[in-house]
């Protein structure tokens, strides 16, 4: 019987060097990690491909989604909503790929959340932050946080 994959979520705010973590784990390791494709309701850019990129789907689908539970977390960011797929998450694990997420601080907590009620799952997390440049009091409460969260 093939092992199933863990869940590998890189998480930290944009430049904390998620791209680039994440990059080196498939360029070292391609057979052994997939990354996450999310869901989202904007339109496609120039050169993006539906089901390689993203899921690209309607408001309706993705309220329809979130209604069914299909999603491991999601947002709303700049008027569009970003999900993860469940079903997507857990292919790639059953097929014994370690799959990678790489998400904002909130998709991780929410993550970590869904995954210890789920103890089928195994879960490791990375948290790529550079500290000192945490902009707002808010980052830097979302740091500590998944600090904490990370411990548990």
């Amino acid at each position: 019987m093939e092992q199933k994959g863990k869940l590998v979520v890189i998480s930290g705010f944009s430049g904390a060097g998620k791209g680039t973590l994440m990059k080196a784990l498939l360029a070292a390791h391609p057979d052994r990690y997939a990354l996450s494709v999310s869901a989202t309701t904007r339109d496609p850019r120039p050169g993006e491909k539906d089901g390689v990129d993203y899921f690209f789907v309607t408001d309706e689908m993705f309220d329809s989604m979130i209604q069914k539970d299909d999603f491991l977390e999601y947002a709303k960011y700049v008027s569009h909503s970003y999900g993860t797929p469940r079903s997507y998450v857990e292919e790639n694990l059953n097929l014994g790929k370690n799959v990678i997420l790489e998400i904002e601080i909130q998709g991780a907590l929410k993550v970590k959340e869904k995954i210890k009620r789920c103890r089928r799952t195994n879960l490791c997390t990375a948290f790529s932050y550079p500290i000192k440049q945490s902009k707002t009091r808010k980052e830097r409460s979302d740091f500590a946080a998944v600090e904490r969260s990370s411990q548990l």
